[in-house]
């Protein structure tokens, strides 16, 4: 049964956007937007919201746009909402001062929401230790590395007690709409999702990836499940001719299968998703090179960088120091 609306008198529900620097444009306007169309809906101002940066700075989207907060971090109101709102090199952006304010809300019992990349804002400061949590698809291989103490999924978005998680993008559309049917019914964040020609509203069942077939643009069950295997299977790779076995195919078929919908061996295709998880951990972590090569299936340092320069024609050490990471 849908909840009804609360009297007229009550106050707004309030909401805190807390900027961090290079913030993903997307994952904050589409969260103030859901609650702009629910006080439109509604026909008063069930919701409000202020915007809040460290040290009430102007803070840059990572699309450029920039920001004026309404204030700097304040103490809060025990029922109002925190939603963190974080984008690229956040590692970078994680200051003392950001964490030890959210560590001292998260103890008064004020719900915290991280978008997009702000998961890994909360992780450092402890909020998702023995928690499930989500990050950006990106992201997901740095976080598992850093926060082996997070119960990390690959959902759209994630509620865990207080704290609440989402994968970026359109998912914080997904959370809101799911704050405001707890919080004012069903129908008004269906009519929510209606005004923003929001035609398929997600679940914290939902994963934030599309599916293989979607995604290669191929419907090819047995190629589909070993590109799964692949993915899941990349510290520790597995030989063609074992995948081709647990599929119940020849390594020949396998093969032929490759190059028909991929153009490519299994072999090469397996390189670059190995490739690709390196590239996002030397650009997102501090990860020693080595420890890089080891996670991504790599024995010797010399071979991993022979094979990243022939695939992104420059070594993994110009990688990690074009993107401003630690030495090592």
């Amino acid at each position: 049964m849908n909840k009804q609306p609360p009297a007229t008198g009550q106050a707004p529900r309030r909401f805190v956007f807390v900027l961090v620097e290079g913030f993903t444009l997307l994952s904050f306007a589409g969260a103030v937007d859901a609650l702009r169309i629910a006080n439109r809906a509604a026909g008063r101002d069930i919701y409000e919201w202020v915007i809040m940066t460290e040290g009430g700075a102007e803070i840059a989207s990572s699309a450029g746009p920039s920001f004026y907060a309404g204030s700097d971090l304040e103490e809060l109101k025990r029922d109002d909402t925190v939603l963190v709102c974080s984008g690229v090199d956040v590692q970078k952006h994680c200051s003392p001062k950001l964490l030890n304010w959210i560590r001292r809300e998260a103890r008064r019992g004020v719900r915290i929401a991280g978008l997009c990349t702000a998961a890994h804002v909360l992780a450092k400061a402890g909020l998702l230790n023995d928690k499930r949590a989500t990050i950006h698809w990106e992201n997901h291989d740095s976080f598992a590395e850093e926060f082996d103490e997070v119960e990390l999924t690959k959902r759209v978005f994630v509620i865990d007690g207080n704290v609440m998680t989402t994968a970026g993008g359109t998912a914080s559309i997904d959370l809101l709409l799911k704050l405001i049917a707890e919080d004012q019914g069903e129908d008004l964040a269906n009519n929510v999702a209606d005004q923003q020609i929001y035609t398929t509203i997600r679940t914290d069942r939902d994963t934030q990836r599309l599916s293989v077939p979607t995604r290669i643009g191929v419907r090819h069950p047995k190629l589909s499940e070993v590109i799964r295997k692949m993915e899941a299977n990349i510290e520790e790779p597995i030989s063609p001719s074992v995948l081709a076995a647990e599929v119940s195919m020849s390594t020949r078929q396998l093969e032929r299968l490759f190059r028909r919908y991929l153009n490519r061996s299994p072999k090469r295709y397996y390189m670059e998703l190995r490739l690709q998880k390196a590239r996002n951990l030397l650009m997102q972590t501090d990860m020693s090179v080595i420890n890089v090569a080891l996670s991504c299936g790599f024995s010797s340092p010399s071979h991993f960088s022979k094979c990243y320069r022939s695939h992104y024609d420059t070594t993994p050490y110009r990688e990690r120091g074009s993107h401003g990471a630690k030495p090592v």
